[in-house]
């Protein structure tokens, strides 16, 4: 990529030549599902609760968390088996984790509007109104009903991943039910986490003040349970508070470095075309080849180190490493990018994002955080099949954008203005003291 030094004059002349940016519709209530302050608090204690997990030892919250920017501030993390928070965690020598997590964990910041139609990476919950209930997942036909929103379908799936929550083969009651692909019904994973809640009094007592049916007698199903999640992540998780949410609404200008930063976004940069929207996400899929670390999206007998992104969805090799495109919202809080994670500095990534594949050929461990494991896989793939960085290149469709260092510098402004301080303080809620289940609570 072409960065040179030009003129202050020159940068500004430059950018008042360029068009300007599209008209944009800022946040509001109206993009927003509105829910009581009882199934907020509701969720707002299971999401933080370990009674969610198979081993009793992770919560949604210790992979999401408020300290790093409701991600958890390392590349690819430990899931089950491990211990700490963040860059801190480590492995449980007492329960040695199987591998990483595949993934960078997600930041969760508006994920609750309307405007998401698409979650996880490669997009294997999405809305779709063919289906009867909306959307479309992984168990198909074998899905049941009683999920409010697209949320609330996605939050199911973590307590089934043995490395995220449900924790490895035979240790627990929800991992044999996971193991034995009993996942629905009476006698499936869900319910038995249900019936965990259920057994809590305090719990009880709170699903029958939020759920008429539940306090008619109905049981507790795991959709209560998600559909209280959704509700607090729909509420805390919100973020419309920044300045260029001040800019939409017509409150305030932005600086003079980010407002030529975000006519280059929208403008010659060609960030805008991906990143759109108040929501900066087109929630379509994208190969921009960021490098491949980490044990890969493999099956247990499986020895490679790849992902395929969409591909391993949609079984199109036209998606072959497309990955959803992120929003950017409090992108200057939730460190590391990619996929993978497979850089820690926003600067080094949004310069490697503007040639995309430029650093597949040089890449190391070094712009990675990895929390220390022995693990079976080497961390940095492809390992022994150098060929698949060639495939992920030439994945790429998207051109190489070339900037002057000012004008880079602009658009990191621009998105240090995407920044809200209601999310550098944490969200609306914050930490819980406790949690029903009297379990601890990752500060």
């Amino acid at each position: 990529m072409r960065l040179k030094f030009v003129t202050p004059l020159l940068v500004l002349t430059t950018t008042m030549a360029l068009a300007e940016a599209p008209a944009i519709a800022p946040l509001s209530d109206a993009d927003f599902p509105q829910f009581s302050t009882a199934e907020i608090a509701l969720g707002q204690a299971l999401f933080w609760d370990r009674e969610l997990s198979g081993n009793r030892g992770i919560s949604c919250a210790t992979c999401h968390h408020p300290r790093f920017g409701t991600s958890d501030g390392v590349s690819l993390d430990i899931g089950e088996g491990g211990i700490g928070l963040g860059p801190d965690r480590k492995a449980d020598p007492k329960n040695y984790p199987e591998q990483r997590i595949p993934r960078n964990a997600p930041a969760l910041w508006n994920v609750g509007a309307h405007g998401f139609t698409v979650l996880f990476a490669d997009g294997r919950i999405e809305a779709d109104s063919s289906r009867a209930g909306g959307f479309r997942t992984p168990l198909e036909d074998e899905m049941v009903t009683g999920f409010a929103s697209l949320l609330s379908a996605q939050t199911m799936f973590p307590v089934l991943s043995s490395d995220e929550m449900a924790g490895h083969y035979e240790e627990n009651e929800i991992s044999t039910l996971v193991r034995q692909g009993r996942i629905t019904g009476p006698d499936g994973a869900w319910e038995a986490i249900a019936r965990r809640i259920a057994a809590i009094p305090a719990y009880a007592a709170d699903f029958k003040s939020v759920y008429p049916e539940i306090s008619a007698g109905r049981p507790i199903h795991f959709t209560d349970i998600s559909n209280a999640v959704a509700a607090y992540m729909t509420f805390d998780f919100r973020s419309d508070g920044s300045p260029y949410d001040a800019f939409l609404r017509g409150e305030a200008a932005l600086s003079d470095q980010a407002e030529a930063g975000r006519v280059l976004f929208y403008g010659k940069a060609g960030c805008g075309n991906c990143h759109s929207g108040a929501l900066l996400t087109d929630m379509t899929y994208h190969a921009m080849g960021d490098p491949q670390i980490g044990p890969g999206k493999a099956e247990r007998f499986e020895r490679h180190q790849r992902d395929t992104g969409r591909m391993r969805v949609s079984n199109n090799p036209a998606d072959a490493y497309a990955f959803r495109t992120p929003s950017l919202r409090n992108v200057t809080l939730t460190a590391p990018y990619g996929h993978a994670g497979s850089y820690r500095d926003l600067s080094d990534y949004l310069r490697h994002h503007m040639a995309p594949g430029s650093g597949l050929a040089d890449y190391d461990l070094s712009h990675a955080i990895l929390p220390a494991m022995e693990v079976g896989k080497p961390d940095l793939a492809p390992g022994e099949e150098a060929s698949n960085y060639a495939a992920i290149a030439n994945a790429i469709k998207a051109p190489a954008i070339s900037l002057s260092e000012p004008e880079f510098n602009s658009i990191m402004a621009f998105l240090k203005a995407l920044e809200d301080p209601l999310a550098v303080a944490g969200g609306r809620m914050g930490i819980p003291d406790s949690v029903p289940s009297g379990l601890p609570i990752d500060r």
